[in-house]
């Protein structure tokens, strides 16, 4: 693959990501995220 190629598809994946990241915290799954992470450390650590 030309350098060129893998420069492009390299910034056009992480803008597709970002993008994605957006959509999600609009559309509220960031506090569903977060939540389930600190269900997770905490059952983890044994507190919970």
């Amino acid at each position: 693959m030309k350098e060129k190629t893998r420069i492009y598809l390299r910034w056009g994946v992480a803008g597709l990501a970002l993008l994605f990241m957006g959509i999600g915290a609009v559309r509220g799954e960031l506090l569903i995220v977060w939540m389930k992470a600190i269900n997770v450390c905490l059952e983890c650590i044994g507190i919970g």
